[in-house]
This record gives C-alpha cells, sequence and structure tokens, in this order.
C-alpha cells in the first residue's frame, strides 16, 4: 500500500504545504479551513541602496565569517551587482539567457569551478534560486553561497556552516564539480513582491488574467506530464495543479509558455553534462527527489509518464502499483539508489547548518504534483536518451514564520539560519555529486 499523503497533510497543514498554503490548494481532500492572516509583520526587511556597489564590492557568506550575521534581506538589483562583484573579485563568467521577462527583466547567472577546461561540458551541478517570488532568501543563499566557495578557494580557507565544517580540499573538491547558477530566475516576480509584501508566488505575465489573477505557477510549467487534466486521474487532478489564472498553480497556457522557464531549459540545453540539479524553494523543511507525479517504483519499465494508457489513473497515492489499475512512476533501482544517497547527504547537511531536522522524501509524498522543474529534469534522459540523466532535487529550506503576515517571509534570526542550512545542503549536495559520478569525462 502506498503512503498516504493526507497524513502528512494533516501534519503539514498549520504550516505550510510545502510551497503551498493550506488555503491556496485547489482540491487537497482535507476541507482545510481557509486561513485569514491577521499579522502586519513582514520579516527580515528588504535591503535598500546597493551593498556591493555595482560589483564593487563582492558579496561574501555565513561561511567564512565567524560570528556575522545579516541584517537585511537582498533586493533584486543586488543580484546584478553581487555577480559583477565576483567577475570582478574572482574572474568568473557570467551570462544572461536569451529570454527577456514579461517586465523585460534579463534573468543572469554564472558559471564556476569545472576541471578538464572551461567550456559548457566542464559544469555539472545546476543551481536555481527563487522560482517562486515570495520564498525569501532563496536568491541570497545561492549568491552567497557560491561567494563563500570563492572566498575560501582564493584565501585556502574552510567554511562552517552551523555545526558543519569542511575543510579548504573539500572546497576544491566541491568546485571541481563545475557549477552553473541562476540566483533569481522569476525576477518580475520576486521585484513586484518585495514591493509589495504581497506574498506574490507567480511571475507577473497578465496573458491570462489581470490583477490577483496575474501569473502562471512557473513550477507548474515544464514539460513534465504538464497537461494534467488528461495525463491524472480525475480524482487527483485538484492537487497537481490549475487551469484557473486565479490558482497559486495555475500552470499557464503551454508546457514552457513562460520567458522564465524557457531559460532554466535553455540551462539544461547549454551546459548539456549537468548531472545534477537543485531547485531551491521555502519552506517544509525537505529534501524532495523524484517522482513527483506518483510513487517510485522499479518493477514495471512500461509503466512510466510516457504511456498514456495510464493516464487515468497517475496521481492517487492509495493504490499499489501493478495491483488492478494501480500505477507507480517508473525509475531504475539504481537510479533510485543515487537519487536517495544524495538526497540524504542534502538533508543532512541542511540539518547540521541550520540546526533544524530535515525530512528526505520522494516528491509525491509531500503531494503529487504536475510541471515541475526537478521532475522535468529527470525525465529529459528516460524521453530522450541521447540527453544527459539528470538526478534532480527540490530544497524546501526553512519552517516558516507564523509571526509575519506572509510565513514564508523569514524572521532575521530564520534568514540567517537559513543561509547557514542551505550552504551546508549544497556543500553535501556537490561533494556527494564528485563521490556518486559527474557524468563522461569532461573533454573541452
Amino acid at each position: 500500500m502506498k503512503f498516504s499523503s493526507q497524513w502528512a497533510l494533516l501534519a503539514l497543514a498549520p504550516v505550510s504545504l510545502g510551497c503551498v498554503l493550506p488555503e491556496e490548494r485547489e482540491n487537497d481532500g482535507l476541507r482545510l479551513r481557509t486561513v485569514v492572516r491577521r499579522q502586519s509583520g513582514t520579516g527580515t526587511p528588504i535591503g535598500t541602496g546597493d551593498r556591493f556597489s555595482a560589483g564593487a564590492t563582492a558579496p561574501r557568506g555565513l561561511g567564512t565569517q565567524s560570528g556575522t550575521s545579516f541584517s537585511t534581506l537582498l533586493n533584486v538589483n543586488e543580484i546584478k551587482s553581487g555577480l559583477q562583484g565576483l567577475v570582478n573579485t574572482y574572474g568568473i563568467t557570467t551570462f544572461e539567457t536569451p529570454y527577456k521577462t514579461y517586465n523585460g527583466a534579463t534573468i543572469l547567472g554564472g558559471k564556476v569551478g569545472g576541471s578538464g577546461g572551461n567550456c559548457t561540458d566542464a559544469y555539472r551541478v545546476f543551481l536555481n534560486g527563487n522560482i517562486h517570488a515570495r520564498e525569501r532568501g532563496s536568491m541570497d543563499s545561492v549568491l552567497y553561497f557560491i561567494s563563500d566557495l570563492l572566498y575560501a578557494n582564493k584565501n585556502g580557507v574552510g567554511l562552517t556552516y552551523g555545526s558543519k565544517t569542511y575543510t579548504n580540499a573539500q572546497v576544491k573538491t566541491a568546485l571541481s564539480a563545475g557549477i552553473v547558477f541562476i540566483p533569481l530566475s522569476n525576477p518580475d516576480g520576486v521585484a513586484y513582491d518585495q514591493s509589495t509584501n504581497s506574498c506574490w508566488r507567480k511571475n507577473r505575465n497578465p496573458a491570462s488574467g489581470t490583477g490577483s489573477s496575474a501569473g502562471v505557477d512557473l513550477n507548474r510549467n515544464f514539460d513534465f506530464v504538464w497537461d494534467f487534466t488528461t495525463k491524472f486521474a480525475k480524482s487527483a487532478q485538484g492537487d497537481v495543479a490549475s487551469t484557473s489564472p486565479s490558482s497559486e498553480v495555475f500552470h499557464g497556457t503551454a508546457a514552457f509558455s513562460e520567458p522564465e522557464t524557457k531559460s532554466i531549459k535553455w540551462v539544461f540545453d547549454t551546459y548539456s553534462k549537468v548531472r545534477w540539479f537543485v531547485d531551491l524553494h521555502s519552506y517544509a523543511g525537505d529534501v524532495l527527489y523524484s517522482w513527483g507525479s506518483d510513487e517510485n517504483q522499479s518493477k514495471y519499465s512500461y509503466m512510466n509518464f510516457m504511456n498514456s494508457s495510464y493516464n487515468s489513473v497517475r496521481g492517487v497515492l492509495t493504490d499499489t502499483p501493478g495491483s488492478g489499475t494501480g500505477y507507480g512512476e517508473y525509475t531504475p533501482a539504481a537510479e533510485l539508489s543515487t537519487n536517495q544517497a544524495a538526497a540524504q547527504r542534502i538533508g543532512a547537511g541542511l540539518t547540521a547548518g541550520g540546526g533544524r531536522t530535515y525530512t528526505v522524501m520522494p516528491a509525491a509524498e509531500l503531494y503529487p504534483t504536475s510541471g515541475a522543474s526537478d521532475d522535468y529534469a529527470y525525465s529529459r534522459h528516460f524521453a530522450d536518451t541521447s540527453k544527459n540523466l539528470i538526478h534532480a532535487y527540490t530544497v524546501e529550506f526553512g519552517f516558516g514564520n507564523s509571526a509575519a503576515s506572509c510565513p514564508f517571509y523569514p524572521s532575521a534570526t530564520q534568514y540567517n539560519s537559513n543561509l547557514k542550512a542551505t550552504s551546508a545542503g549544497f556543500m553535501e549536495l556537490l561533494l556527494a555529486a564528485v563521490d556518486l559520478g559527474l557524468g563522461d569525462a569532461t573533454t573541452c
């Protein structure tokens, strides 16, 4: 019998259901009461001005600064200036994806480390931040972690996050994996959320709706069982996404309809040897590994997301694969083992770095989804074997701020703790990637 997600949802309901608040689910089957939030606080303030002085100063995270804490979050403009600071101080290479957002923003990224050359094949790990606008601290986590790696590497020192310490040799090992990163993949949404404190989740595309109905949930817009009304059982469809623009989980007009998701796909296509991927979210204190569409199973290879004969039963979390119409998403046993091994290491890093216990589980056990970034990344090889196999994860950092108007807005204490947790989690991912395999040798 499959794990029943309803008990997990009941336990999480007072806090959050991953990235979605209880009152925002389309149809969770639990008849949860709509929550009216009366808190007025907005958590850690958004920084004003430019602490990196247009790149004259490089960012530096908490791992190389004992006793330091941050009192303000990064603002959207500081992502660009922070990246320029890394260029000026460490000589890293940055890039712009070829897709402009609805508001005309450019999605920026960078690449560091690698071994055997500096061509696109040298980068084997992809870190993505802030695909959901309100998940404050996500873009900060990516930028500050990369900054810590570069500072430690240049200055011959190690890193310390909470109770976890890494040597300079481990820093060099982590960098050898080759990292491509986008700190901020939803710049329009984050800019709007920071200016309004409206707990905004989606992007700002008004093509399907305006006002509170504007925008697309970018993490339901990837080309993995995107057409949930066809791909999932009717009883599960209300959980996985929505066709309504007013919904927080509106999946858009087509898979990859949005420039933000096209940009992430572009990274996978351009850096085609990427083997490991983390999409950084908040908040549930979880590390999620594929699949998110249904339970993992390794017995029936024909029982998979490409087989339309299972469209009417996918997403039901109370059946048993192979029993009657019971369905489970096929994953080879060896890949499942690797997915789990790295996830456990990421979870241990998050726990040690932040000082609170993180749970590791298949994504579907939180709730089934369609069109998610991690499942898309993992599915690419199975849909087209010429593409690289990618072990993909969603990290749900933090545990929510009940004192804020939006629980995704951390207090200053939570913000600093989250930065330490995510940085240790990233370090464990990189070290696990080196240990478990980066794929083919680099041939630049």
